[in-house]
């Protein structure tokens, strides 16, 4: 370990290398502005031509799920409040098979471009302007700090200039997506995530090593009690549960991979629901084994200072520092390595920028743009949607700067990210499980959704709840100032108890989701049924997916028929007097509930 709160700075081979990787991306963008249609048609830009092989776009998928808030922020986790987070990946686990048996297939029963063309074939326009909304608010908050929050803690520790490193993510970001549509972004995704795997391996191979073995950081951590698994307690105030981190987390993760454009977008690239199928269950697995490292570097960055926390000690002024310093403590007097594992956390902030720009520049182009001229030429489209690229890359890089101008954004960014997920979900949800539910009640149950899960995150932000992390020793560390650091860094006593009121402000951050997408599906149902609601018998069976075909599919039909509240009976019942009326006539193609029938003559039919 080096001296206490000197880790060094970088060399000259640290940049050249994350230089490297940035020319890489570039490069890769390059190729696909001058190779195959190159980026002529919107079809080629947005959905890169609906020919992509799974293996890149399970990768991708992989890569806007580790963004560098992540790679920064679970190992921190884990290092001040133990494993528990580590379940996050049951609700990985459950979103897979949540989304590839709801949403994704009613996404592939027709070839849109835009999640939200579902939310006006299945409403109206109006709604189709509310799920637009949700999704500009939820990823333009997200995409300044995904930017700003990496610079700022590699600042800190290593030296490396803060707005310089915004402008590189942003730049580079931008000009690749910008010149070589989706395949740019999905091919750089593969060689970024890559570049994360080696990272995040070589400091977790290197700090097992000074340790003695991974087994060994194991058992300092269970001995400090970081290593907990069972806590049950279905009390929703606890920040950290199974229940909270499987159910509540699985809203969280089904909201952006199963209704998100960033991530639907992937999926549409595919072409085939089969090949879509394919490319989610691996980046279920992919996600899961990324989870795995990096939750076993946060145990074993917190077994390396179990007896002197640097953030404690002041060494580090946020926990989102913690993981540079330890790969600054590590690597600090090898140049190129700090250089290696500062470019995994680019790489994670670039492969998460550039799947929102493409996103909004798609959301933009097929909800705003073509309302405005339906018929536009397609070579002046494409022009657009590249411009609108363009401009979506300069603005994520001035919400940095905001981002900049607040120390509790940080906080409140990725709070905003859960809670306006939730009424996203819930959008989605009212139109493919609630067929009784109406325009009226789709536009306006969301929308009463975002105001009450403001409400609740604002308020916990105001008076946040206790984490009740473990204790962190400082035994042996070198003596010097520690008591200013330690009071410098302990809460401020607040004369004025907190209210009442903020009792209910203690909900887990991890409920949020679930929470919103409650109150969204609660009224989205009251408004639709003071407000005539549909009646599910007259409504389009192509736009629904009942929860017992979705997963009770195995049961008897007398079982399952109840529960589908009538779906499409009205549309069986034409085409059965349609097929009665065939009988009569003569010869006859038709389709009734599924199956094909064919009448060879008037009084001799077979089926």
């Amino acid at each position: 370990m080096a001296a206490p709160g000197d880790v060094g700075t970088f060399h000259a081979w640290d940049y050249v290398v994350i230089a490297t990787v940035l020319i890489i991306s570039s490069c890769i963008g390059l190729f696909y502005a001058f190779v195959g249609g190159k980026q002529r048609t919107s079809k080629e830009f947005l959905l890169a031509d609906r020919n992509m092989n799974p293996v890149p776009v399970s990768i991708s998928l992989v890569a806007s799920f580790i963004s560098a808030v992540t790679v920064l922020g679970t190992p921190a986790e884990i290092y001040r409040n133990g494993t528990m987070y580590w379940l996050i990946c049951v609700a990985v686990i459950l979103t897979g098979i949540i989304t590839s048996r709801t949403f994704l297939p009613i996404f592939y029963e027709y070839e849109i471009s835009s999640t939200n063309e579902y939310l006006e074939r299945r409403f109206n326009r109006k709604v189709r302007h509310v799920g637009t909304f949700l999704f500009f608010l939820n990823t333009l908050l997200y995409l300044g700090i995904v930017i700003y929050a990496p610079a700022l803690a590699l600042n800190a520790v290593t030296g490396l200039n803060l707005w310089g490193s915004v402008a590189a993510i942003g730049v580079v970001c931008t000009f690749y997506t910008t010149i070589g549509g989706l395949k740019a972004v999905l091919w750089t995704d593969v060689f970024q995530v890559c570049i994360m795997l080696a990272g995040l391996l070589a400091v977790l191979i290197e700090g097992s090593m000074r340790l003695g073995g991974l087994t060994e950081a194991w058992r300092i951590a269970d001995e400090r009690d970081r290593i907990d698994f069972w806590n049950f307690n279905p009390n929703p105030t606890i920040r950290h549960t199974f229940w909270s981190l499987a159910i509540g987390g699985a809203f969280q993760w089904t909201a952006t991979y199963g209704t998100n454009q960033t991530q639907i977008q992937r999926y549409l690239s595919c072409g085939k629901k089969s090949t879509a199928l394919w490319s989610l269950g691996l980046a279920i697995c992919g996600m899961v084994v990324m989870l795995s490292i990096v939750c076993l570097v946060g145990i074993v960055m917190f077994a390396f200072y179990a007896d002197c926390d640097p953030y404690t000690m002041g060494y580090v002024s946020a926990s989102d520092q913690l993981l540079p310093y330890f790969i600054m403590d590590l690597f600090g007097d090898r140049p190129g390595l700090p250089g290696l594992c500062t470019a995994c956390i680019f790489s994670a902030a670039l492969s998460t920028v550039s799947s929102g720009i493409n996103a909004l520049t798609t959301i933009t182009g097929e909800d705003i743009i073509k309302s405005i001229w339906p018929n536009i030429p397609e070579s002046t489209y494409t022009i657009i949607i590249k411009v609108t690229a363009c401009c979506f890359g300069i603005i994520a890089m001035l919400l940095s700067y905001l981002a900049s101008q607040s120390d509790a954004i940080l906080q409140a960014t990725i709070s905003v990210f859960g809670l306006v997920g939730g009424p996203l979900l819930g959008l989605f949800s009212l139109g493919v499980f609630f067929p009784c539910v109406n325009s009226y009640g789709a536009a306006f149950g969301p929308l009463i959704s975002l105001g009450f899960s403001f409400w609740v995150g604002v308020g916990a932000i105001i008076y946040p709840p206790d984490s009740n992390s473990p204790s962190l020793s400082t035994e042996l560390c070198v003596e010097g100032n520690t008591t200013q650091y330690i009071s410098t860094l302990a809460p401020s006593i607040v004369d004025d108890p907190y209210p009442k009121i903020a009792s209910f402000y203690g909900l887990s951050y991890m409920w949020y989701g679930g929470f919103s997408w409650c109150i969204c599906i609660l009224f989205g149902l009251l408004i639709s049924f003071a407000t005539r609601h549909n009646d599910p018998k007259e409504t389009d069976v192509t736009l629904h997916r009942p929860i017992v075909d979705a997963f009770l599919c195995c049961f008897p039909p007398k079982c399952t028929d109840v529960c589908r509240c009538g779906v499409g009976e009205s549309e069986t019942i034409k085409e059965e007097d349609k097929f009665k009326e065939h009988l009569r006539n003569g010869t006859y193609d038709v389709t009734v509930a599924g199956l094909s029938f064919r009448s060879v003559e008037a009084n001799n039919t077979s089926m």
